[in-house]
Formats: structure tokens, C-alpha cells, sequence
């Protein structure tokens, strides 16, 4: 349902934006999370926004260095990531909650729709 793309290679210290799309969801009406999962650890939750945008929470590993945003004309969603640390290599998943309400968590069982995932590696 969910499609992320913009990962890579990235030395320390340096940005990726990450997108998250979808042909089949409306993501106006849905909070976005992002998450991430790194070789023999549990999955995390990074960041997430609700449905109207008023709310954005980031995990405190990344504060001050991710942000969320969204675009609504073109139904995508943004994982700004500035000043990158090696600890911030991972595989990176949207995931999709359709909300009547304006709230958004960082549990991943909350979410139904999932991306498969885009790795993002930072290495010098």
C-alpha cells in the first residue's frame, strides 16, 4: 500500500529526505509514522504525524535532526534527516493508520499499511 524510496549511502554528518507514497490511500486522512530497524534490533519508532499535521512527535534519538512533514497535493510524506550518525543506519518504513481524530503514535501495531522499506546507510 505504501511505497518509501530515498534512501542510500550517506557519510556522517550528512541529509537524506525520504518519501512516502501510496497510489491506493488518500494519506490526508491517515496519520504516517516512520520507523526504522536495524540489523538485530526491534523495530523503533521515529516519527510520526497526524492526519490534519498540527501534531508531529520525534523519537529523541532524532530530535533536532528529523523532521516530518507532508505534502497534500501530492499525497506524499517527508522524513527529513539532517546530520546523520552511523547509529541511524536501518532499514526506514512508512506505515499508515487511518485516524478520525488528530494524534498520531509511534506503536507500530497501531498501523495497518506498511511499506517495504528503504535501507538508509550512514558510513565514511
Amino acid at each position: 500500500q505504501l511505497v518509501e524510496s530515498g534512501g542510500g549511502l550517506v557519510q556522517p554528518g550528512g541529509s537524506l529526505r525520504l518519501s512516502c507514497a501510496s497510489s491506493k490511500l488518500t494519506m490526508n486522512y491517515y496519520a504516517i509514522a516512520w520507523f526504522r530497524q536495524a540489523p538485530g534490533k526491534e523495530r523503533e519508532g521515529v516519527s510520526c504525524i497526524s492526519r490534519d499535521d498540527s501534531i508531529t512527535y520525534n523519537a529523541e534519538s532524532v530530535k533536532g535532526r528529523f523532521t516530518i512533514s507532508r505534502d497534500r497535493v501530492k499525497n506524499l510524506v517527508y522524513l527529513q534527516m539532517n546530520n546523520l550518525k552511523p547509529e541511524d543506519t536501518a532499514v526506514y518504513y512508512c506505515a499508515a493508520e487511518f485516524t478520525t481524530v488528530n494524534m498520531c503514535v509511534m506503536t507500530a501495531g497501531s498501523y495497518p499499511y506498511w511499506g517495504q522499506g528503504t535501507q538508509v546507510t550512514v558510513s565514511s
